[in-house]
């Protein structure tokens, strides 16, 4: 599809407006309309008003929370609209999955302005209270618990080391829990600390936590993490860094490997009834605490430049 008429929903949070608008104005000379987030609303609004406006490419200028909100909204109106990322904010993980630039305005504008899109799947996490969309990952325990323990000031100055500074109370708030959870229909009884789904695989600084994991496959990739004491703490450290980290790099397999304390899934659907309230995030964004939550996949949701 031709681009005729730009969107750029941007969080003017994140500092670097005016190199935005000026890299805008020397990458392309077609009509383009400007849409803030805020605070209360991290880009729908603005992703709406963005398509009001007539465009036909939509690029999410900001963090995780711009970007999902932006293609929540592409997805959940079915807009044939394409969304373009430029990234600025911390952790950037859809960019990074997808190999948009990072630190870089006019490379990221020139990938969105020039590339064929790609169809990827968008996950959906329902909590009864609230219907939340994500691109890259939902979940509770260490991830979850990381983003809610994480110093604001800290992510601001240090970016995302500043997660790294949190691990600590996070692994303390990460206690084992039991929950019923139905996989594509299927219930069982299961304990865990950490439980996290995800479209897209690879963290910060290339931490690879779901190694299955292809935001265009139509399915969503799960782990489960049980581990208790120094044992199980060893064998979660081999299973993600040599059994799918190390090893799948140098080819020795092929599929995410499962051990006593790590379980790996492929689901379309997945349904979560919690003992005990835990603290529950989509793509960094914390949702507060939930009990129950039902998580989905839209297939071929959204076309990324």
């Amino acid at each position: 599809m031709t681009t005729t008429r730009i969107g750029i929903v941007f969080n003017p949070a994140k500092g670097e407006t005016e190199a935005l608008r000026d890299a805008v104005a020397a990458a392309t000379e077609l009509p383009v309309s400007w849409h803030e987030t805020s605070v209360e609303d991290p880009g729908v609004a603005a992703a709406r008003d963005a398509l009001a406006a007539g465009a036909d490419l939509v690029i999410a200028a900001g963090g995780d929370g711009t970007v999902r909100a932006v293609a929540e909204h592409l997805a959940e109106s079915g807009s044939t609209a394409d969304l373009g990322i430029v990234p600025l904010g911390t952790g950037n993980l859809l960019a990074r999955n997808l190999g948009v630039p990072l630190g870089d305005i006019p490379a990221a504008l020139q990938r969105a302005l020039g590339s064929e899109p790609r169809i990827i799947d968008i996950g959906w996490a329902d909590t009864g209270a609230e219907r939340r969309a994500f691109a890259v990952m939902a979940g509770f325990g260490i991830d979850a618990n990381m983003i809610a323990e994480t110093d604001d000031d800290l992510k601001d100055k240090a970016g995302w080391i500043a997660y790294v500074e949190s691990l600590g109370r996070a692994l303390s708030a990460s206690e084992l829990l039991e929950f019923d959870l139905t996989v594509d229909g299927e219930t069982r009884r299961a304990e865990a600390h950490t439980l996290i789904v995800g479209n897209c695989g690879t963290l910060q600084g290339g931490f690879t936590l779901l190694p299955d994991a292809d935001p265009a496959d139509g399915e969503l990739d799960l782990v489960i993490f049980d581990a208790d004491g120094f044992g199980g703490w060893m064998d979660t450290v081999k299973n993600v860094v040599w059994d799918n980290g190390i090893a799948r790099l140098f080819g020795r397999s092929d599929e995410a490997a499962s051990t006593a304390n790590v379980t790996h899934t492929r689901l379309m659907s997945l349904d979560i009834a919690l003992d005990e309230p835990r603290v529950f995030e989509v793509d960094g964004d914390e949702l507060g605490e939930i009990t129950r939550v039902r998580i989905d996949v839209q297939p071929g949701a959204v076309r990324v430049r």
